[in-house]
């Protein structure tokens, strides 16, 4: 069957990839990253002002797109990471391109990466997850022309560059950066190590200037909570399981048969042809090192090894054509990859919902004639509210369900509260917020609704004043003082 043009493939995927990121149901992964992109617009920084527990381009990246779409600013950043996501695949079909694939082979394989959940995920979500992926899929096309002999120092530079800030996006990253680092080393002459370390210099300097601006909180952010979060929650929670070496196993090939990423791994590494770039495996090692070093493992962890992997499929396919039944299996793999997307398009929501539950809030808002910051552990719903953020629930429900990780003087100083001391920080502490906003963490964003129960709770015991809220999700409460002063068109309940 003869293949549309690699352009009209391309620019078909950039409006799916849109479409899915438009109608994909909320999720609370997304907070702490559409909270960070605000914040960072206003002024402030990661780690000196509020909690961001990952490397910090980029809420520095986005927050002029944050500035600019104002209460649009959710729905914005989604679109913006379909777009990376569509360069992420891009990038392989380019990379397959320098590396003399064939334009079939070449936007074959691409598109089999498009079909990947882990893919499709990351690029329908306002996560970090798309940026750094984009920016390791371009590196690559700039790594495989050196590998040829073809490359240059400004190539070497751009290559630099785009590693460390991918790092800088997502810590995940430094592991196939360091590998390539290590294997520019060794091929220097086609590789020119010192210029790809001339390259990584404004990344890393900006990385190094917000540690240096608050390096206890930076340490938190990056390397702390990471560690030590995830195993004290899910053995709080009862479901320590979750940490289990087999579980891991479990999970990883899962989320690699959700799409044909498995079947690739299984495909490039079995009596691997002589004509493939050794380059490619050590980058695909790297990144399933890095996607396995976290526990528990989610889908996400595994984009960093998809660009080289579908790059090395095309490679072996270019000197092996797959065979018919390989072919069969192939699309199989690839139509599953798509399931979860349509199961989570067939629950409904997505942007749609999430406007339409921002002009509620901002309508309640309006009529309690409070102006904010609002505590809330769903931060991506305050833009549309036109209030900020109260910068210590910029992480969204992560650290607040955390429990003795600090006490409070640690929370105060790496900006954060926790279930535990909310009322040391609003009462003791004299720092309530001027609103909070609770149905946004719930089973409907894959969170937990006993969470919210806890600001809730807190706030009906202090007698705050629940204002009307047109949505069947949301409660906002304020202050008696700010509900006392609200505008006469709004109603009690």
């Amino acid at each position: 069957m003869r293949l549309p043009p690699p352009s009209a493939l391309l620019a078909a995927l950039a409006v799916a990839l849109i479409a899915l990121a438009w109608m994909r149901p909320i999720d609370h992964d997304e907070s702490q990253y559409v909270a960070a992109a605000v914040l960072s617009a206003q002024g402030l920084l990661p780690y000196r002002d509020y909690a961001y527990l990952q490397t910090p381009l980029q809420p520095l990246l986005f927050a002029p797109i944050a500035w600019a779409a104002g209460t649009w600013t959710y729905p914005a950043l989604r679109i913006v990471n379909a777009l990376l996501g569509w360069a992420a695949v891009a990038g392989v079909y380019a990379g397959t391109r320098v590396a003399g694939g064939r334009p079939t082979i070449a936007i074959s394989c691409a598109m089999l990466f498009a079909t990947c959940d882990i893919l499709l995920f990351s690029a329908g979500t306002a996560r970090n997850d798309a940026l750094p992926a984009a920016m390791l899929a371009w590196a690559l096309p700039l790594i495989l022309k050196a590998e040829r002999g073809d490359g240059s120092r400004i190539g070497a530079l751009a290559i630099g560059l785009l590693l460390a800030a991918a790092t800088a996006a997502k810590i995940s990253y430094a592991i196939p950066a360091l590998a390539y680092g290590l294997y520019a080393l060794v091929r220097r002459e086609r590789h020119r190590p010192l210029w790809v370390i001339a390259g990584t210099l404004p990344a890393a300097a900006l990385v190094a200037r917000l540690w240096w601006l608050d390096p206890p909180s930076a340490y938190f952010g990056t390397v702390l909570f990471p560690a030590l979060a995830p195993a004290q929650y899910y053995e709080a929670t009862g479901r320590a399981w979750k940490l289990s070496t087999g579980l891991k196993l479990v999970d990883t090939l899962k989320f690699l048969a959700l799409g044909p990423a498995l079947l690739a791994l299984i495909a490039v590494a079995w009596r691997q042809p002589r004509g493939l770039p050794r380059l490619l495996g050590w980058l695909i090692l790297a990144g399933l090192v890095a996607a396995l070093m976290p526990t528990p493992t989610w889908r996400q962890y595994l984009l960093p090894l998809l660009p080289p992997l579908f790059i090395a499929l095309a490679e072996r396919w270019e000197v092996q054509p797959p065979a018919r039944a390989l072919r069969i299996a192939v699309a199989v793999f690839a139509g599953a990859g798509l399931v979860p997307s349509a199961i989570a398009l067939a629950a409904g929501g997505g942007l749609s919902r999430a406007i339409a539950e921002g002009h509620a809030i901002r309508a309640a808002m309006d009529a309690a004639r409070a102006d904010g910051p609002i505590a809330t552990l769903a931060p991506e719903f305050v833009p549309a509210s036109g209030r900020p953020v109260d910068p210590r629930f910029a992480s969204g429900p992560f650290v607040f369900r955390s429990a003795g990780l600090f006490d409070l003087n640690g929370e105060v100083l790496h900006h954060v509260v926790t279930r535990a001391r909310i009322d040391e920080h609003f009462t003791e502490l004299g720092q309530p917020p001027r609103a909070i906003l609770v149905g946004g963490e719930g089973k409907w964003t894959s969170g937990e609704d006993a969470l919210d129960r806890v600001l809730e709770d807190w706030a009906v015991a202090r007698a705050w004043r629940r204002v009307p809220v047109a949505s069947e999700r949301f409660r906002l409460y304020v202050p008696p003082q700010a509900a006392a002063r609200r505008l006469p068109s709004s109603s009690s309940e």
